[in-house]
């Protein structure tokens, strides 16, 4: 008897669109964009920059609350300043991770590093938001900071495909972060001629968000290009293939959650109600301020 082909093909590719946030600075945004409002328990992926930043221009986004989700920085180049409510705070560089989850709420800046803003520099990365069911809604924050010299990485046997392992498993390489929820992050390299297939957990929703090059999708070779996001369809493994050039993408997936979402910028619940006690409670100062020290980077 014949197996079924549980291979993910693309079921849609979807071009990430520009604008500005924070304070300002520009990020592409796949998700959520027109005809996709998230991809469960995926809410949000920004991809911010690349830009080059002139002394005295560089901007982020200065202290801000979040309830409800996970926010998950992701740092390819520069350095970025966080601080939150909690009493974190510290630096991040290329390869560095900071995976905050929000919880029942803290106000958190992420701007870049004093070096950036009075040197300028290059700065490019990724914030990717992860929901959380309802019963986790209210947690106690939680802040996982994870240097890069502690990422799992991976190559293939052909040295062709490279990985980097922030969430999941990949090329025997393990995460070291801890999740809420089941969830995939991996940052991968494909040269010209790599051509892997990969294990994606069944049931997982799954996207490939390409950053550089292009890449070929599914046993298919759905091409995906620089600021598409492909949206897969189910199954238990995925087949990617290098392009013409070198590609870099994401590799993203979670266990739905299948509950409903109630979103007010950066809040994320489940009903009208328990948004308007989140903006209360972030107006009557129970989620917080960041206390500064002095701090030269």
């Amino acid at each position: 008897m014949t197996q079924p082909d549980t291979s993910r093909e693309v079921s849609r590719v979807v071009d990430a669109h520009t604008q500005r946030e924070g304070a300002g600075f520009l990020v592409r945004r796949p998700v959520p964009t027109a005809g996709l409002r998230l991809v469960d328990p995926i809410l949000l992926i920004d991809e911010m920059g690349p830009v080059e930043y002139a002394p005295g221009e560089a901007v982020g986004a200065p202290d801000h609350p979040h309830r409800g989700f996970e926010t998950v920085t992701y740092l390819l180049e520069g350095e970025f300043e966080h601080e939150d409510s909690a009493g974190h705070h510290g630096l991040l560089r290329p390869g560095d991770v900071q995976w905050m989850t929000a919880g029942g709420g803290v106000v958190h800046s992420e701007m870049p590093s004093r070096r950036i803003q009075r040197e300028g520099g290059k700065v490019h990365g990724f914030q990717i938001w992860i929901n959380l069911p309802a019963r986790l809604k209210l947690t106690q924050p939680r802040y996982q900071g994870i240097e890069a010299s502690r990422i799992p990485k991976a190559t293939s046997a052909d040295g062709l495909a490279r990985v980097s392992v922030i969430a999941g498993e990949a090329l025997g390489a393990k995460a070291v972060i801890d999740t809420h929820t089941p969830v995939v992050f991996q940052d991968w390299t494909l040269e010209p001629g790599a051509d892997l297939r990969l294990p994606v957990p069944p049931g997982h929703r799954a996207v490939v968000y390409v950053f550089q090059g292009e890449a070929l999708v599914g046993e298919r070779g759905q091409r995906v290009r620089e600021g598409q996001l492909a949206l897969l369809g189910d199954g238990a493994t995925l087949r990617l293939r290098g392009g013409s050039s070198t590609a870099r993408l994401l590799l993203l997936a979670g266990a739905p959650i299948e509950e409903p979402v109630a979103h007010y910028g950066p809040f994320v619940m489940n009903t009208r109600e328990e948004l308007e006690q989140a903006v209360l409670d972030y107006r009557s100062g129970k989620m917080g301020e960041i206390t500064r020290t002095a701090r030269l980077h």
